[in-house]
């Protein structure tokens, strides 16, 4: 119920505060828009409808940001071709595109992620706005650096900087392939975790709302950069304790006080954390639908293990073939269990976060795998035998995950059978009873059957 709830309110909050035009209200003096811009412009300042600021005065407020025009985009992107298509978020699809360094003077050549607004999607112009305006202000070496944006009419674009590596969700979770390593996941989680406390130190507070896998960008170093600012929104100030808003965020990462109350702070965000935690640690998605019973949602079914050293070692992450510190498993999983408390108050803040979790990377209690090397075959480019080599190994790896579904897939036909079997046995017997109480009344009776 709280999910349709929460669907339903999204979809009237969007089409409430979408705008028919760009104009968000009368203009204002070059001058005054200086001053508002020596502090942090706020994403109400410019979302209110009463706000004196139109879209054409974000480029002086925001003067490092470059406006580009549809044109520059389709030349950027080669008409938005297929080949250049990235994928698809909430906001919309994203293609990679290149800067000539003759495109602008004040632009170096580079690559570029451009995120094109789907109109009919679930996001809309107030999405838009607060990327621009949160990305536009906010640098951090964890936060997506935003390059520029574009508006034309309806049309609404993001330039970003491009992340080679994709995001967290395909590295965590693909099938085929060698399993993320240990140390990268803590550095990838640490990285994120900067980036988070960060936001939440700003002056007025800014809470991310949809902190998960698929919203943490890696370069080529796999440094985590957190993208995707749709959701943002400004914290409370010193005065309240929360912010009321719609309940907007993704399935299975949002904080349960949220999902009942609509009360937003910077916990929120930190529940969120936890979740994705959980995932690093287990291997496991947040939400999994395939599973059964309480296994569906990570953080109902893992919070209550993290406690027990045993269990937590049976909920570890296969893939990584116990390649990990145990110690730092441990403290990773006692810090998950405090981020996902049910009591907001009784979670870390990011600041503690990341004090449990640089300690952790320090630790050398990770065992070492056997080294297999193979040696060249004369008449063999080396670097061909080592792409060979590589090849040969991911397919290990790809036959060992088959081996293990087709177990856990006989596992489950063999529990199949003996359910079988059991019903099978109640219905015989009691069939069983019936024929003996026949034949001893025609005993009785002395019929023709037995005379």
């Amino acid at each position: 119920m709280a999910l349709k709830k929460w669907a339903t309110c999204r979809k009237y909050f969007l089409n409430c505060i979408k705008p028919k035009n760009t104009i968000l209200g009368p203009k204002v003096r070059a001058s005054s828009l200086k001053q508002i811009s020596s502090q942090r412009l706020l994403l109400s300042d410019v979302s209110d409808p009463g706000s004196p600021f139109s879209l054409s005065d974000l480029s002086i407020s925001l003067a490092d940001l470059h406006v580009f025009t549809r044109k520059e985009l389709i030349l950027i992107t080669k008409n938005f071709s297929k080949c250049n298509y990235l994928g698809e978020g909430g906001f919309g699809p994203v293609y990679k595109g290149f800067i000539e360094d003759n495109l602008r003077p004040t632009l170096k050549a580079q690559p570029v992620a451009v995120k094109v607004l789907d109109l009919d999607g679930t996001q809309g112009h107030m999405e838009w706005l607060a990327e621009v305006v949160f990305l536009g202000q906010l640098k951090h070496p964890n936060l997506v650096n935003l390059i520029g944006y574009s508006y034309e009419g309806q049309d609404r674009l993001l330039v970003y900087e491009y992340m080679p590596e994709g995001n967290l969700e395909h590295h965590l979770f693909r099938r085929h392939g060698a399993a993320l390593p240990w140390l990268t996941r803590l550095k990838i989680i640490l990285g994120a975790a900067k980036g988070l406390c960060f936001l939440h130190e700003e002056a007025t507070p800014v809470i991310y709302r949809d902190f998960k896998t698929s919203n943490i960008l890696l370069d080529l170093d796999y440094n985590a950069k957190l993208s995707d600012f749709g959701l943002a929104t400004d914290g409370p100030d010193e005065e309240k304790s929360h912010v009321t808003t719609c309940v907007m965020g993704t399935e299975g990462y949002a904080a349960p006080e949220y999902i009942k109350t609509g009360h937003l702070t910077t916990m929120s965000d930190v529940f969120s954390f936890g979740v994705v935690l959980l995932e690093l640690l287990t291997g496991r998605r947040s939400v999994d639908n395939r599973r059964h019973g309480r296994e569906k949602n990570l953080a109902e079914w893992a919070r209550p293990l993290l406690k027990d050293h045993r269990k937590l070692e049976g909920i570890m992450d296969r893939r990584l073939e116990g390649q990990y510190s145990i110690e730092g498993a441990r403290k990773l999983a006692a810090l998950a269990y405090r981020c996902l408390s049910s009591n907001p108050k009784s979670r870390p803040t990011m600041s503690s976060v990341i004090k449990t979790l640089e300690p952790v990377l320090e630790l050398k209690d990770i065992p070492v795998g056997p080294f297999v090397y193979i040696a060249p075959v004369q008449g063999e480019n080396e670097c061909d035998n080592v792409k060979k080599n590589i090849k040969e190994l991911d397919l290990d790896e790809v036959r060992a995950e088959e081996k293990i579904e087709e177990k856990e897939e006989k596992i489950k036909k063999v529990r199949q059978r003996h359910q079988k079997v059991r019903r099978n046995r109640h219905r015989r017997k009691a069939i069983g009873r019936a024929i003996h109480s026949d034949t001893e009344l025609y005993r009785t009776l002395k019929s023709s059957l037995y005379s």
